[in-house]
């Protein structure tokens, strides 16, 4: 084999290894997002059956929110 061969040869291996990196990376961003799309789906189902729970005081609603020293905390006003 003279040098053009084995350079074609290379060149084409090279394409198909780099072909083969996008291919992986494009199936690990995928397993990526779906993955965040199923915490998010999970993470509002959670904040939908904690909110219809009664007795559950949910401090990230804006209502009163106690301190160590026992007074509330007025929101803030803008």
């Amino acid at each position: 084999m003279n040098f053009q061969t084995v350079s074609l040869l290379m060149n084409y291996l090279e394409i198909g290894v780099l072909l083969a990196i996008l291919f992986r990376l494009g199936r690990t961003f995928e397993l990526i997002a779906n993955t965040q799309r199923q915490l998010r789906r999970t993470i509002y189902h959670l904040g939908e059956h904690r909110a219809n729970e009664p007795g559950v005081n949910n401090a990230l609603d804006g209502s009163s929110i106690t301190l160590a020293s026992g007074s509330a905390r007025k929101p803030a006003e803008a």
